[in-house]
């Protein structure tokens, strides 16, 4: 008797599409307009601080890459505990009290996603993995 492979049930990320007919599903939007927002952005290869001061990276994925790296670092203490991006505060506190409502779900953000053997670099990935290791947060 032989078993049927099992299907990998892991959360993933899914992006987000901003069009009418478009709809995330069961996944959970994490982009800016939820608490879960990255206050860091990213306008193509320039990545856009919490305070308004712009980087120039060289590529679109260096500065993804960098702009999921200051969240992460932002979620485990380091800087302010809130931002305010635009008319949205976005407090670290909500992120990390909140982050046992991302266990095991599917989120969606409006990075692009990567190409196959690609890192993805976005801060849903970031909430993915942090999602199932609360416990290893500071609060």
């Amino acid at each position: 008797m032989s078993s049927l492979p099992q299907a990998d049930t892991r959360p993933t990320r899914t992006q987000r599409k901003r069009t009418k007919i478009w709809r995330a599903g069961s996944a959970m939007i994490v982009d800016r307009s939820s608490r879960y927002g990255n206050p860091w952005r990213v306008n193509n290869s320039v990545v856009i601080a919490p305070d308004g001061t712009a980087r120039e990276l060289g590529t679109p994925a260096a500065a993804r890459e960098q702009a999921s790296t200051c969240y992460r670092a932002w979620l485990h203490g380091e800087g302010p505990d809130t931002y305010a991006v635009a008319r949205k505060m976005l407090d670290r506190r909500r992120v990390i009290t909140g982050l046992s409502r991302l266990r095991d779900r599917d989120l969606a953000c409006t990075c692009p996603l990567p190409s196959a053997g690609e890192p993805d670099y976005c801060h849903a990935t970031v909430l993915l993995e942090l999602a199932t290791q609360t416990e290893r947060i500071s609060k």
